[in-house]
């Protein structure tokens, strides 16, 4: 008699700490979870209605002539070094990569520059111009 009683108290015992062992554990996540998100409520910054932010470009459209003279001077590059990256015929222009987007995508249209590539791989070939190529 004396070992069912002892299993029963074993038992009792056994489930007591498990109890305990649970609790213990509920308030440790409670307390970490306030943690959390009193620590995320102090980063988060005050919402202003809009806030705009200052692109690097100026904002200012270059106007056509300006574009159509900065192709002329790529196509002039390409020609001398076909097969280059934008970033080479950049340097060699003293302008940025960006800058020459517009105008090299206005010479790819008008058909007088092809490009093969993707992505920083891209290179930029002439195209034959028939009358030139004729004479």
């Amino acid at each position: 008699m004396t070992n069912t009683t002892s299993n029963q108290a074993l038992a009792e015992r056994i489930e007591r700490l498990v109890q305990e062992h649970i609790a213990a554990s509920r308030k440790s996540a409670q307390e970490a979870l306030e943690r959390a998100f009193a620590s995320a409520a102090d980063a988060r910054p005050a919402r202003t209605p809009r806030q705009v932010t200052k692109t690097s470009g100026s904002g200012k459209r270059r106007a056509p002539a300006e574009v159509a003279a900065l192709g002329e001077r790529i196509y002039q590059a390409v020609c001398a070094k076909p097969g280059e990256a934008m970033t080479v015929l950049a340097a060699g222009l003293g302008a940025s990569a960006r800058e020459l987007h517009r105008p090299m995508a206005l010479l790819k249209r008008a058909g007088r520059v092809r490009s093969a590539g993707a992505r920083h791989l891209t290179r930029y070939f002439p195209m034959v111009d028939e009358a030139a190529a004729s004479a």
